[in-house]
């Protein structure tokens, strides 16, 4: 699976900065098996890597009540000093669903980096519908959340 990762046409403007920052996380999604956020994956590779890399149980660190797993130590201290920048947004719900008003789960294969974030998504036609008019989409997903992130229930 490879990034889709969209050019920044312009600067980003400070509407939509402040709107994304603030939708990064409540609750966290986790896997119901592992517990560990966004699959295990190490979220500070999607930025760096062609593909997103899996964590490794040594690189751990709880973040905003989930443990994260990393590929190496650095990523883990890049992680630690901003995780607000890496982690996906909406607490890794499904960027679409959101958008669209509702909560879902999301896939850690189904992603893209748009304007310097993370958003993960359902399924690939998610992300595909997402991609089309991605700057509407996280502007409603970032309205969107505060409403819906509290209906969901803490772990």
């Amino acid at each position: 699976m490879f990034a889709v990762l969209l050019p920044l046409f312009g600067p980003v403007s400070a509407q939509f900065s402040a709107a994304v920052a603030q939708s990064v996380v409540s609750y966290i999604t986790t896997d119901p098996l592992t517990g560990t956020a966004i699959g295990g994956m190490d979220p500070v590779s999607y930025f760096t890597d062609p593909a997103p890399l899996p964590g490794k149980p040594e690189f751990e660190f709880s973040w905003k009540g989930a443990p994260w797993h990393f590929a190496n130590e650095a990523n883990m201290e890049v992680f630690k000093k901003h995780p607000e920048i890496y982690a996906p947004q909406y607490g890794g719900h499904g960027a679409m669903s959101m958008a669209r008003g509702f909560v879902s789960d999301s896939d850690p294969r189904m992603y893209t980096v748009f304007k310097e974030r993370l958003f993960l998504f359902y399924s690939a036609s998610n992300r595909e519908a997402f991609l089309l008019a991605p700057d509407a989409a996280a502007r409603n997903g970032a309205k969107n959340w505060p409403t819906l992130s509290k209906t969901l229930s803490t772990q």
